[in-house]
This record gives structure tokens, C-alpha cells and sequence, in this order.
């Protein structure tokens, strides 16, 4: 999920899988794949680089995946883990 800014100053968390397309119109439109358009303060570059983001901590994750359980470290997604030189 990332966060967006409404224009009226609340944030809110979306899906960034059910993003269609980012407009800059000139206000900031996301449009999802059921045709449910937010307009955000965000920049279109802004939303851009947090999907890429969210997307890369995915993938970081998913290499843990199949390790073991009890070798798998206890991560969150935003966090950063930290390995060994021994563990890579």
C-alpha cells in the first residue's frame, strides 16, 4: 500500500495494484481498475516512485520466503534488513 494525500489534507493508504493510470491535469487524478478516480496533492512522479518503491520492498521480501522458519528474520515491509557477509 502507499500513501496519498487528498486534497482536502487527509492521507489515506491504496493499493497500488489497482492503479490504472496517474493523470496530471493539472491536479494529481489516480484512477483504479474500477474506474474510482482520487484527486490527490501527490505529484504524478511522486506516486510513480511510491509504487516503485512498494513494489522493490515486495520482491526484497519475497527472497526470504522460502527459508526456513526458524531462519527467517521477523521483517515488516518499510523496514531494511540487515544481513551477515557470513549470511549472503
Amino acid at each position: 500500500m502507499i500513501t496519498l494525500t487528498r486534497l482536502s489534507g487527509t492521507t489515506f493508504a491504496l493499493n497500488s495494484d489497482l492503479i490504472e493510470r496517474v493523470d496530471a491535469t493539472p491536479d494529481t487524478v489516480v484512477t483504479l481498475v474500477d474506474g474510482k478516480k482520487y484527486v490527490v496533492t501527490d505529484s504524478l512522479q511522486d506516486i510513480v516512485a511510491a509504487v516503485r518503491r512498494h513494489r522493490g520492498e515486495v520482491l526484497a521480501l519475497s527472497t526470504f520466503a522460502d527459508l526456513e522458519p526458524r531462519a527467517a528474520p521477523r521483517l515488516r515491509l518499510g523496514a531494511v534488513p540487515q544481513l551477515d557477509r557470513a549470511d549472503s
